[in-house]
């Protein structure tokens, strides 16, 4: 891969100028705080100005421009500088960005912030598009989805109440591109009590601690949580209903997931116990694909497992895709989309691939000496993915972002109205506290959406089950 060196003068911005610069030479190996190479960036950033000196290919460009915001003023000096440096690269490729200057996970949370703060959509609209070079569809994106998330968040009161996250780190088989806390279920089949009676350590003491305050939303994620047995769901299902108060959440949600780990036994496991919105999740309705990425399901038992679900009585059922799969083109995502509508599930949530350094799917590259796992342009994917969304009446209702994403696009959650993610809405906000149990899971504190705490348990599940007193009295302290 060819090398980019990159070297910043402020040690505070230094972190989001690689974030952004990364983003504009997705296919590059951008080495941090290095000047030995001859492609280069230099970033100067002084009070005043920011000057930029770029080479590449034997061409060599500097370009300067004004900064009229103090030093002290860190918040507004780091904004005017990306927006500065968002003009520098944009001038050096001759590239837009759909979601411009924008690198954090969250780019519809400013929307969401200056709503509620009763800014009018035309001041919203200038602040995306004027000052952080935001794609006007992303921007039309970006205040669609505030509106809603506005209106979930203001139903619920989000500070009194809080939401209860746990973490099943097993599934049937590790897939290509997943760089989640993922253990195979073989491994650990004879510890899956031990590790269940540990996470009721962890509901008892959230019972202790939170008595005073609502609980409301409830989400079981991992992993894949239906790769337990339908007996150990119902161990885990009356924990559950021992230690918190069920009949009071808005939303209990379990990630059904792998297609291959539901059975009509484990559904009626979870519909009996008050679980009121579950994910059948395909990635792809594409078999080949399906074989490439460690998937153990095909087609069929994906559309199986749906029906099941909707037998069983669940009017909920949240369907989630990939986009930018490897050797996937626009022809295998019409396909899927084809599919799903005929499924019609009441909510979608469409993913873009994003590499993270744990996946395997770095290693499958390599070995196809691939500088990226799509073949055709993700975007054409994503508004493929969007329509067909629109067929089905699902609207758009929650938006984040990750690292390495295909496309420099995003994650979209898309829903009927009433049948929307709350929790999803509610985490990835960061306006209400998450207590999470589980290994490799993190408990949030939010006071406010500038006042946020964290405590996190063990990843290794033989960690966690060994030290849980110690991550305990850590969760103890976080919330006392």
């Amino acid at each position: 891969m060819e090398k980019l060196s990159l070297y910043c003068t402020n040690e505070q911005l230094e972190y989001d100028t690689y974030l952004l610069v990364k983003e504009f030479f997705t296919g590059r190996d951008i080495l941090r705080q290095n000047e030995d190479s001859d492609a280069f960036l230099y970033c100067d950033y002084k009070e005043g100005a920011s000057a930029f000196r770029f080479a590449d290919s034997g061409e060599k460009t500097e370009l300067t421009y004004p900064v009229n915001t103090p030093f002290e003023d860190k918040k507004a000096f780091k904004r005017a500088h990306m927006s500065n440096l968002y003009q520098a690269l944009h001038t050096v490729t001759k590239t837009d960005l759909p979601w411009g200057s924008l690198t954090g996970v969250r780019p519809t949370k400013f929307a969401r912030q200056m709503i509620m703060a009763g800014k009018t959509e035309e001041e919203v609209r200038d602040f995306y598009r004027t000052d952080r070079f935001v794609s006007e569809d992303k921007t039309n994106l970006a205040i669609e989805i505030a509106k809603c998330e506005a209106g979930i968040i203001g139903k619920i009161d989000p500070l009194k109440g809080y939401s209860l996250y746990i973490g099943i780190p097993f599934c049937p088989s590790r897939c290509l591109y997943c760089s989640f806390l993922s253990n195979p279920i073989i491994k650990w089949q004879e510890r899956v009590e031990e590790y269940l009676s540990r996470l009721e350590k962890e509901l008892i003491l959230t019972k202790e601690l939170f008595a005073e305050r609502p609980l409301n939303t409830i989400y079981i994620g991992g992993g894949t949580p239906t790769s337990l047995s339908a007996e150990e769901l119902k161990i885990l299902m009356d924990m559950i209903h021992r230690h918190t108060l069920v009949a009071n959440t808005v939303e209990f949600t379990v990630e059904a997931g792998r297609p291959d780990s539901i059975t009509k036994e484990k559904l009626r496991v979870l519909k009996e116990n008050g679980v009121n919105r579950i994910s059948v999740n395909p990635q792809t309705m594409n078999d080949e694909t399906l074989r490439l990425i460690g998937r153990n399901h095909d087609t069929k038992q994906t559309i199986d497992a749906f029906l099941s679900a909707r037998e069983e009585g669940f009017t909920n059922i949240n369907m989630d895709i990939i986009i930018g799969l490897p050797g996937e083109k626009i022809s295998h995502v019409g396909n899927t989309m084809e599919q799903i509508i005929k499924l019609a599930p009441d909510s979608l949530t469409v993913h873009s691939l994003a590499l993270k350094r744990s996946a395997g799917m770095k290693d499958w590259m390599k070995e196809q000496n691939a500088d990226t796992a799509f073949s055709d342009s993700p975007e054409e994917m994503m508004k493929i993915a969007a329509k067909g969304a629109l067929e089905l009446g699902l609207n758009p209702y929650y938006l984040y972002r990750q690292k390495n994403i295909a496309g420099n696009l995003e994650n979209v959650g898309f829903s009927k109205v009433g049948k929307e993610g709350i929790y999803n809405v509610l985490m990835m906000e960061e306006v209400q506290t998450i207590v999470a149990a589980g290994a490799g899971t993190v408990s949030k504190k939010v006071l406010s959406e500038k006042e946020i705490s964290r405590c996190d348990t063990a990843k290794d599940i033989g960690l966690y089950m060994d030290q849980i007193d110690e991550m305990l009295a850590r969760k103890k302290e976080l919330f006392s």
